[in-house]
Parts: structure tokens; C-alpha cells; sequence
């Protein structure tokens, strides 16, 4: 069987709106948002893995646990997305923390490029990368969802119901 074969896609309704949940076998190797349909044939993805994201958006899961597979990325941005499992649910970091973080602290910008082309958001938490001055900068699905993301880690965090 080749490998496009076995790429199919699934769809998740949130609280976002509709996510596309793209996989390769069982790993997962993207989420698109509402608006970014992958061209792939349709799927059934992995039921752990639904029970997965409807417990974060409820505030029961805090980190994934799922197989990742990368169907494009340089070495670096590679780097870039699996340290973003570093950052804890509900808080934040910066562009220079993650850039000094995978070890070359004058790639910020690169690291923001990295990020704009993260294939699996929400599961590798892009969202919680902000600009050095607390600012909301950058986000795949837009600003609106990047906030809404945050606001939902801080409420559950904080013991919301």
C-alpha cells in the first residue's frame, strides 16, 4: 500500500468549530481548522484519540497522548514543535525562551516561522508561545483561536467548571 494511501482524515466538532484531523496510519500528523478541508480521503480517526480532545476542551486532559508523525518539516522546525510539549498547559512562553529553549537563542524569528507552519496544533501547543511583550503574535488559526485556547487552559487550570 503506498503511503498516501494510508492518509485519511477525520473531522472533530469544538468548541473552535469543526477540526480536520489528519492521519497517517494510527499517528496523528495534522489538525486543520474549519476552512483548511485536507484533500485526503475520509477516515475514521482513532476513538482515543476523539476521547482525548473532548476531554481537554472539558479541562479532564492536559497533555496528549498520542503517536506523531511529521509528513514534512525541516530538522529545525521539527525541533521546534517537539519542544513545545515542554510548555505547560495553561501558561506561556516566549519566542526567545523557545529559540534559546532548542538551544540557538538568535532564532527567534526563525522559531516563529517554525511555529506558522506547525502541522499539529492544539496537540503541540503553539498557542502558548506569545511575543516577549506579553502579546498575543501569530497563530495558524488566528489570533481569535489562539486567545480562546489560552482562556480555556487558564479556566480549567485555575479550577473552572
Amino acid at each position: 500500500m503506498s503511503r498516501r494511501a494510508e492518509i485519511f482524515y477525520d473531522t472533530f466538532q469544538s468548541p473552535l468549530g469543526r477540526l480536520f484531523l489528519v492521519f497517517s496510519g494510527k499517528g496523528l500528523t495534522e489538525i486543520g481548522f474549519e476552512g483548511e478541508r485536507p484533500t485526503y480521503p475520509r477516515g475514521k480517526a482513532p476513538e482515543p484519540f476523539r476521547n482525548q480532545l473532548r476531554d481537554y476542551f472539558s479541562g479532564r486532559l492536559q497533555d496528549f497522548h498520542q503517536d506523531i508523525v511529521f509528513l514534512h518539516g525541516t530538522d529545525f522546525e521539527k525541533k521546534v514543535w517537539l519542544s513545545l510539549m515542554e510548555v505547560p498547559y495553561g501558561e506561556t512562553r516566549t519566542y526567545k525562551w523557545l529559540a534559546e529553549r532548542i538551544g540557538n537563542p538568535k532564532a527567534v524569528r526563525a522559531v516563529g516561522h517554525a511555529l506558522g507552519s506547525n502541522p499539529i496544533p492544539i496537540v503541540l501547543p503553539c498557542h502558548r508561545i506569545i511575543g516577549s511583550d506579553g502579546s498575543l503574535v501569530g497563530y495558524t488559526g488566528g489570533i481569535d483561536i489562539k486567545r480562546r485556547l489560552l482562556d480555556l487552559e487558564y479556566y480549567y487550570l485555575i479550577g473552572g467548571k
